[in-house]
């Protein structure tokens, strides 16, 4: 059974690329094809441990820092990848990785972490935070997310079996492309975190700094609560707009280094977590942590956190709505750390591989008693 791996781009790691980094670990030396690559980026890990190959877009000007600029060409890119070689293409996507061409001998598993969020439920949300809602440009960007989405159902037919790394998102494959897709939950590398029992009083935020993760409404929600102290770890785009816009009892500490992440999440009296996640994998680090989690109840993370037991959810993504989840919070009895932890082993490394084995192995035996 020759194997390979399909990924969006490999230029940031986050969740796609832990979910692939552990797909290596099941089958070592798989090659990957991908849109874009950076040899020294933060997925230098990855693409040193096996053979990576490139689309046309890699060779292009400023692609591994701007990668997102180069959308409208990306189906033609990711079509013009050559897998005639393997027997099985396990495709990584959130983007366009699933609409790889196949032949009618290879089986072809898509792994999916989102059917592409702006081009389907979340595009007004994305054009208007683009300020792309009105105008020539704006007109331009909803054709071409039109063509993205007639694009991305064109390719469904083109893979064998879908798997979903949520219900959440299983129910979105249904919506979108009328398919059934198993729910294999991505891996959490649970062992390497510790509970710390004895919490330190401060509030704190594990994100990358987009607008959809929504920090914006959690700073300005402890802006109004000056006596309560917030600490954000992460970096992008919004950070310089989130510090504009704080007040003192909240710390900006940027891009910090896992180790960090981790002591932080060991100590922190919560984590606040206020996007709707496709799976959401903080939340489960900081429940590994014996932390607990106020969160946005919505996505993924009603199927990773306990309400009233692991953490609390939060109704509507807006700062009052977070303002009365934290007094709620406070005024709750002493969550259980040893409980909390338990509920995040669940979502083990170990089970993923597991499971992710399991269901390649039997989709490809009755793949060939099929043909």
């Amino acid at each position: 059974m020759k194997i390979c791996f399909v990924h969006d781009w490999l230029t940031t790691y986050g969740g796609a690329e832990l979910v692939l980094k552990t797909m290596l670990e099941i089958w070592p030396d798989t090659p990957i094809f991908t849109l874009i690559y950076d040899e020294n980026g933060q997925c230098r890990d990855i693409i040193q441990s096996t053979k990576v190959t490139g689309s046309f877009i890699n060779k292009l000007p400023f692609a591994k820092r701007k990668h997102r600029s180069y959308l409208p060409l990306m189906p033609l890119a990711i079509e013009q990848l050559d897998l005639s070689n393997y027997d099985v293409v396990i495709s990584d996507s959130h983007a366009v990785a699933k609409g790889v061409i196949t032949s009618p001998n290879q089986l072809h598993i898509s792994y999916i972490h989102t059917p592409i969020r702006y081009a389907w439920d979340m595009q007004h949300q994305y054009l208007s935070q683009a300020g792309l809602t009105r105008g020539i440009k704006g007109l331009l960007a909803k054709y071409l997310l039109h063509y993205i989405r007639m694009w991305d159902l064109r390719t469904v037919p083109g893979v064998d079996e879908f798997v979903a790394n949520s219900n959440f998102i299983a129910q979105r494959i249904r919506k979108f492309y009328k398919r059934t897709a198993n729910v294999i939950y991505p891996p959490v590398e649970i062992d390497r975190f510790k509970v710390e029992k004895e919490k330190e009083d401060f509030y704190l935020v594990v994100s990358r700094l987009v607008p959809y993760k929504k920090v914006d409404i959690i700073v300005q929600a402890f802006s109004d609560l000056p006596y309560k102290k917030l600490i954000v770890i992460g970096d992008g785009p919004e950070l310089k707009n989130l510090k504009k816009h704080s007040s003192s009892n909240i710390e900006f500490l940027g891009f910090q280094e896992d180790k960090v992440v981790e002591d932080f999440l060991r100590k922190a009296k919560a984590l606040i977590y206020a996007a709707e996640e496709d799976f959401g994998i903080v939340p489960v680090e900081a429940q590994a942590c014996g932390t607990p989690v106020i969160a946005y109840g919505k996505g993924g993370v009603l199927e990773t956190v306990l309400d009233g037991e692991t953490g609390l959810f939060f109704p509507e993504q807006s700062p009052i709505s977070i303002i009365d989840a934290i007094e709620k919070f406070e005024k709750h009895p002493k969550f259980d750390s040893t409980e909390i932890r338990r509920n995040a082993e669940r979502f083990s490394k170990k089970r993923f591989k597991t499971e992710m084995k399991s269901f390649v192995d039997q989709a490809y035996q009755e793949f060939n008693n099929n043909k």
